[in-house]
């Protein structure tokens, strides 16, 4: 491609410290070092395209039944699935359905919205009609809202039977569920558990969590339903984790995750990558949601950095960035947000690499299936660890989003016809 340089690559170049002023000086320019040849991926015959690898170093999931969320399916080793709720005003329903249809371009998979009165429950038959995503209806304490919710088509209930005030009217909700086809999640915060266990445990312990959710969940067993999955949330990492732990070895219900209130886009990301990745990392959980005060869009971006981080989830354009130091030819910090910006409409499981300089090269960086390292004067390109050749600094941008277009054009060619969601 003409932005290559048509200078041959030498090793020199990212090896040997550069003469002030001069650069490399002919003693370094030796033939073996010039033996790279310039890479022309449009040449005839040339079929090397990098091949993304998102299997590698699965991590072990626990064992769950599965149930389904409008064909989304949660548990049961499925992949995790992505949730967000949206913060308009239900009743709103051009403003909640294009937050919806954001959300969905972001790559949400389930979407819940708050059912706080009748005007928001009247709302749903129409936004249910104008999404084409999973949507659960969050109740609390009114359960005729809840029946509401049921009868105007939504595809989940998330109740906490122990707020809805009687075991009538729990059994009046899921006669309602099972009429209608439809699952319920059995949300369990720290911030509103029962006062006698509240008065057992001392507080919002994470027994006292557990202990919260087993409950709710014999109500509904009780009733013959087992159409659920569970969520145990406090807005800190300790209970949460622990709590999730507990009920990972009572039930075998599939389980949603989540760090309730966790904070700004900033602090709750944070929060949430370290609870959700430790419990991840263990194999506990099957849906998430990262509660951020931000942007429901925001969520939807952290809960795939995080599944993507452990290898749970390969959805779209995955950037490995050196942090920079003295070393660094190249703006890296400016690069990688630029890049990142200009990637985030590629669905396809592909690693970028932008690196600094030889250190964290390609070496460390091998398996990117693009990636560049700063070098002096010029910067190198390679894929898969493998240097393929020099580009100008002012032509890697450009250079990389174009070539990682292409990479996700012929992805979606070979992977035409085959069933799945395009990740793991």
């Amino acid at each position: 491609m003409e932005e290559w340089s048509t200078q041959h690559f030498t090793d020199s170049v990212f090896h040997e410290k550069p003469v002030p002023g001069v650069g490399l000086s002919s003693r370094d320019q030796t033939p073996e070092a010039d033996s790279l040849p310039i890479w022309n991926p449009s040449a005839p015959g040339d079929d090397s395209v990098p091949c993304s690898d998102p299997v590698q170093f699965v991590l072990a999931r626990r064992k769950s039944r599965q149930i389904s969320v409008r064909g989304v399916k949660v548990g049961g080793g499925a992949p995790v699935a992505v949730q967000s709720m949206c913060n308009t005003l239900t009743h709103d329903i051009e403003a909640t359905v294009g937050q919806i249809d954001r959300l969905a371009e972001a790559g949400c998979e389930i979407v819940r919205v708050a059912v706080p009165d009748e005007r928001a429950a009247r709302a749903l038959p129409e936004i249910k009609r104008r999404t084409g995503l999973p949507l659960v209806a969050d109740i609390h304490f009114d359960y005729r809202l809840a029946l509401m919710a049921a009868d105007a088509g939504v595809d989940c209930l998330r109740i906490n039977p122990g707020n809805i005030n009687g075991e009538d009217r729990v059994s009046e909700v899921v006669a309602s569920a099972k009429d209608h086809g439809i699952p319920i999640r059995v949300g369990v915060n720290a911030g509103s558990l029962e006062k006698n266990l509240l008065d057992r445990y001392g507080g919002a312990t994470p027994q006292a969590i557990v202990e919260s959710g087993l409950r709710h969940i014999a109500m509904l067993e009780k009733r013959g339903f087992y159409e659920t999955k569970i969520s145990l949330k406090a807005s800190d990492v300790a209970r949460t984790v622990v709590a999730y732990r507990l009920m990972a070895e009572r039930v075998d219900y599939p389980l949603h995750l989540g760090i309730t209130e966790s904070g700004s886009l900033r602090t709750g990301s944070i929060k949430s990558a370290v609870g959700l990745g430790i419990l991840l990392s263990e194999g506990i959980g099957d849906t998430l949601r990262v509660s951020l005060a931000s942007d429901p869009v925001d969520e939807v971006s952290v809960a795939y950095e995080i599944l993507k981080s452990l290898r749970l989830r390969q959805k779209g354009v995955n950037v490995v960035a050196c942090p920079s130091c003295g070393r660094v030819q190249i703006d890296v910090d400016k690069l990688t947000l630029e890049i990142e910006k200009d990637l985030a409409h590629i669905d396809a499981p592909i690693t970028v690499a932008v690196m600094g300089c030889e250190v964290n090269g390609p070496g460390e960086a091998r398996e990117a299936d693009i990636g560049v390292a700063g070098g002096h004067k010029r910067a190198l390109i390679f894929m898969k660890g493998e240097k393929m050749g020099l580009i100008e600094y002012a032509d890697i941008k450009k250079n990389l989003v174009r070539e990682v277009e292409e990479l996700a054009a012929r992805m979606a060619v070979d992977s035409a016809g085959v069933p799945g969601d395009g990740d793991t």
